[in-house]
């Protein structure tokens, strides 16, 4: 197909359609598919002409889509995509600009940009460098190998030249999440070398006692804290600035896991829970969390910068540049790289602090209106105090006779909500993340009517 003003046209007009199709009637599509068959069809030879390619997307893809972007997807921490980063997301593909260096393009100067205005946004100093990753497990990734080679150099070794070979380090964390554990491996510490530090009771958040211990006691030569602000179930934050101390005094890499606490930075301020983030050595947060922009998009921040380019840098004649700025993929895994930056500066351009800040207090409110429903009832228990947008709770088995696996199964079947499980205290239970820009109130009452009709 070749591009004339009648082909833009027919493409704008359907993909029109589409997205209004879509859009329009996301509240009355189930939340969570239930058209999950796969699609029989045969790789075509030929191919279909595009109107005929339009409908089926129309009538067979569509329709089985989930309606994550909608205001009543309460899984992980999903945030929907904003009407302005939406937009900003449809130029991005047409632009189709490859970030990975500067020279020809203002798309990397716009990045840079956006990553000074993430840090004035979260109040964190200019000395914080870093990039837009795919997400927060890439983020996670990049501090990986970043600690890495600070734990070489301390050793005298280059490890992304020479290899772990000889490298002695110790990774410690209280609750690190999933994606972490998956970089330890990725990186070579090993998804099962990592030491657990004791929790403070009741909480998910790192005992600074137990880790001062651990850190005393070490042998190894190099070590590496991983620390939360705000853990994935229970939304727990760890103290930064007594953990920084210690990591300064065992001279230990400090990496913060932010990905979605990091936004509490916005209602509470810098001495908030969150108090001690720009103490930490590196720090990964989500943008398509609780700033709502498309997926997908992460970011990973480092006062260290040096060591991320000696990680990741790898010159070949055809990729020398002039730039005054590290570029890009010098500071990442890709060479290529999506302009994801873009849906994130418009989104920060189209509603400022101010605009963003309503967005999260309008949720921290959904959830807590669910959380007091839920403390009230006699059908479910609320299994934790509701922390920031995420409510924790379970069936009440005296009265409902259901675990909450068949709980959250009839949920999520109903097409009317979803929800994610969790674990709590070693019991199973269901866990609710409020993070999307178009949830109302109404959302919230219908989940609860939903819940006692249970």
């Amino acid at each position: 197909m070749q591009y004339s003003e009648q082909v833009n046209k027919l493409i704008l007009d359907r993909f029109s359609s589409q997205f209004l199709d879509f859009r329009q009637n996301i509240h009355s599509r189930d939340v969570a598919s239930k058209k999950l068959t796969p699609l029989s069809i045969e790789f075509p030879v030929q191919g279909m002409d595009f109107e005929t390619l339009d409908t089926f997307i129309k009538n067979k893809v569509q329709p089985s889509l989930s309606a994550s972007n909608g205001g009543r997807y309460w899984g992980f921490v999903t945030g929907g995509a904003n009407p302005i980063a939406t937009y900003a997301d449809w130029l991005v593909t047409t632009f189709n600009q490859n970030v990975s260096k500067g020279g020809d393009s203002i798309a990397s100067a716009l990045e840079q940009q956006t990553i000074n205005w993430l840090c004035q946004l979260f109040e964190l100093p200019d000395t914080y460098k870093g990039l837009f990753t795919t997400g927060a497990t890439a983020a996670n990734l990049l501090s990986a190998f970043t600690a890495r080679q600070f734990a070489g150099r301390q050793q005298g070794i280059d490890v992304t030249k020479q290899g772990m070979n000889g490298l002695q380090v110790k990774v410690m964390s209280a609750t690190p999440h999933a994606s972490m554990i998956k970089s330890l491996g990725m990186a070579g510490f090993g998804q099962n070398n990592w030491q657990t530090i004791e929790c403070n009771a009741n909480s998910e958040s790192m005992n600074v006692e137990a880790l001062a211990k651990a850190l005393n006691d070490c042998a190894e030569q190099s070590k590496v804290v991983i620390a939360s602000a705000a853990t994935v179930t229970g939304s727990d934050y760890d103290d930064l600035v007594a953990i920084s101390a210690l990591c300064k005094k065992y001279q230990a890499w400090l990496h913060v896991d932010a990905a979605f606490g990091i936004f509490e930075r916005l209602i509470s301020g810098k001495n908030g829970k969150t108090k001690g983030l720009e103490l930490a050595d590196s720090i990964t947060l989500d943008c398509h969390k609780w700033l709502n922009v498309p997926y997908d998009c992460g970011v990973f921040l480092t006062k260290h910068v040096s060591l991320l380019q000696e990680c990741c840098e790898f010159m070949a004649p055809y990729l020398t540049t002039s730039e005054n700025e590290i570029p890009f993929m010098s500071l990442g895994v890709e060479n290529s790289r999506r302009f994801r930056a873009f849906p994130v500066w418009a989104t920060l351009m189209f509603y400022g602090r101010e605009g963003i800040k309503a967005n999260i207090e309008s949720n921290m409110r959904q959830a807590d209106m669910l959380a007091s429903w839920i403390k009230k009832s006699t059908k479910f228990d609320l299994v934790k105090p509701c922390e920031l947008n995420i409510v924790l709770f379970k069936p009440n088995l005296a009265v409902m006779n259901i675990s909450s696996a068949e709980c959250l199964n009839k949920l999520n079947s109903s097409g009317e909500v979803f929800l994610t499980p969790g674990r709590w205290k070693g019991q199973p239970i269901i866990r609710a993340a409020l993070s999307n820009w178009s949830t109302t109130n109404d959302d919230v009452k219908k989940v609860i009517t939903i819940l006692e009709k249970l």
